[in-house]
């Protein structure tokens, strides 16, 4: 797993947003960004980690930054989820891993003994020319909004 590292630029992607827009890295051009990946829609953790970032997005978008959630869900199961919560931010579903692969956040995982491929929870804020200004690899799922904001 080659994982994108603090002072990388982030490659240019294009994915599918819950609605089925196309979403770039581009569209971001001059504004800080906050990528944001997580295992499975709907989830326990994914759901309190995207709702602890939903109820501190304000503060976050007073530092300047904009959120984008990222897994390989599909683009109706990101609907739900963004509806079902009320989320005010985007959600890729990523079922082709092109921004996953992108970011290097896929591979080995374990989980009670069982060995296998998956996203692994990280968080990455980016800087106005697409250039990774830090990267969380421990995302505490209930304060993850206190850690981007540390």
């Amino acid at each position: 797993m080659k994982t994108l590292k603090q002072g990388e630029t982030v490659p240019d992607f294009t994915s599918k947003d819950e609605q089925g827009n196309p979403v770039s890295l581009s569209d971001y051009k001059g504004k800080k960004l906050i990528v944001f990946f997580y295992p499975k829609a709907s989830t326990p953790g994914c759901t309190v980690e995207a709702c602890n970032l939903r109820d501190n997005y304000k503060a976050l978008q007073a530092e300047g930054y904009e959120l984008l959630g990222v897994s390989a869900d599909s683009e109706k199961r990101q609907t739900n989820f963004k509806n079902k919560y009320d989320f005010p931010f985007p959600l890729l579903a990523d079922e082709d891993k092109t921004v996953i692969n992108a970011f290097g956040v896929w591979g080995p995982k374990k989980f009670m003994g069982r060995e296998y491929d998956g996203i692994h929870r990280m968080t990455f804020l980016i800087d106005e020319n697409g250039v990774v200004e830090r990267v969380i690899e421990k995302v505490k799922t209930k304060d993850h909004a206190a850690q981007i904001l540390a």
